[in-house]
């Protein structure tokens, strides 16, 4: 077995005494897996098989903290870092922007296996699911992926499971809003998936910003004020002077980055304790989509946020409305302005079906990563919104139909 974790020292793939059981042969989707994603085709949606082993840089760079340190990892003899895909979006997405029609609308479903190391289960699992890239009505195509979602459910014979959604947009809206520097108000949305390391941050907003350690103080200070391409290219310089490849499966580009960040975050700035107040207000929002629109309407007024919140909400009430549409009961909907799924390129809806009767671990997810694509090379950025399916979460429920 592949070992998980960061880059191992000589490129091999290591094998893991823990996962003795798992082996790297893909396993077989049974008939139900195979009738679901059937079902997808006729939907519209052409199945498609990405490679297993993937380029390792867009899964750091972009996935998460959770996904980067449960990857199997290797590297090729001309030094380039390789994985075994741990989930499918993003292969996926690689694949149609170098297609013929990157750029177009176009669904795409598969079936197939994802390894990520996990300690109370294989590390090998199969997963079924839809990604839909292109398509301009963003709110139609969000309930369509939470209807498709409901099916999966349903075709495996749990019709009511838990339904949780969140929407990223919101806290998006609301940080783009406040008076900061930019790299604080990047920094706080990235924080969205990261509870603990929000609360810090705006702890050391509310104190003043600035608190790196005093013998960093003045060059970070001079970075902040420097040209940021040529400040990048010389603290890439230096470290590859050093010897230093990459830390912990991050690349000398990426660690150069960081520093930069560092540098901006430098920056005095202050959050005033009113505002700190507003947005544990406003992370405490949760009900219905309809009662948490008007929580959150009355927010937005109370607190002179409206033009900064009312692109996201009037999207969140439309996607609300095409739910309905669709036959979902919206008060079965449980809506919380703090969730989120740890996944770095999640942009607006984010979803979860789960079963609390059995292990409450989600049976479906997913959400809407409109920056994913843009980030992975396409020269525009092109909407984009999709699901998995936990297979083997789902097959433990009787025979299905």
């Amino acid at each position: 077995m592949l070992k998980a974790g960061p880059r191992m020292p000589d490129g091999k793939l290591y094998r893991n005494s823990m996962d003795a059981s798992v082996t790297t042969r893909t396993q077989g989707p049974d008939a139900r897996a195979e009738t679901l994603v059937s079902s997808y085709e006729r939907a519209g949606y052409v199945r498609v098989a990405p490679a297993m082993l993937q380029p390792a840089e867009p899964f750091l760079d972009l996935s998460g903290e959770d996904i980067r340190r449960r990857m199997y990892l290797t590297t090729a003899p001309d030094g380039d870092e390789f994985c075994l895909r741990p989930d499918l979006t993003i292969p996926v997405s690689r694949d149609y922007l170098a297609s013929s029609i990157a750029g177009q609308p176009a669904g795409y479903c598969y079936l197939g296996p994802v390894f990520r190391h996990r300690t109370d289960a294989p590390a090998e699992f199969l997963q079924a699911g839809i990604e839909s890239f292109g398509r301009s009505d963003k709110a139609a195509a969000d309930a369509e992926m939470l209807s498709l979602g409901l099916e999966a459910t349903a075709h495996y014979g749990v019709v009511s499971p838990d339904i949780q959604i969140g929407d990223v947009s919101l806290f998006a809206g609301l940080v783009v809003g406040l008076d900061l520097p930019p790299a604080w108000k990047r920094r706080l949305i990235k924080d969205f998936n990261r509870k603990s390391n929000l609360a810090q941050d705006l702890d050391r907003l509310v104190l003043g910003g600035n608190n790196a350690r005093p013998e960093y103080q003045g060059v970070l200070a001079a970075l902040a004020g420097s040209d940021p391409k040529g400040a990048h290219a010389l603290i890439t310089d230096l470290l590859s002077i050093a010897g230093i490849n990459a830390v912990g499966g991050r690349s000398v580009g990426e660690i150069a980055g960081r520093f930069l960040e560092q540098s901006a975050l430098g920056v005095s700035a202050k959050l005033p304790r009113d505002v700190r107040d507003l947005i544990e207000r406003f992370l405490a929002i949760e009900g219905n989509p309809d009662e948490a629109a008007a929580t959150l309407r009355a927010l937005a007024n109370d607190a002179k946020m409206t033009p900064a919140l009312a692109p996201a909400l009037d999207r969140f009430e439309s996607r609300t409305g095409f739910l309905e549409a669709r036959g979902i009961d919206v008060k079965r909907v449980r809506f919380s302005t703090a969730f989120g799924r740890g996944f770095d390129y999640y942009t607006g809806l984010v979803f979860e079906l789960t079963d609390p009767k059995r292990t409450g671990d989600p049976l479906v997810a997913g959400g809407r990563y409109d920056d994913l694509l843009a980030r992975l090379g396409a020269p525009n950025p092109i909407p984009a919104v999709g699901f998995a399916v936990w297979i083997e979460r789902l097959a433990i429920y009787g025979d299905g139909p």
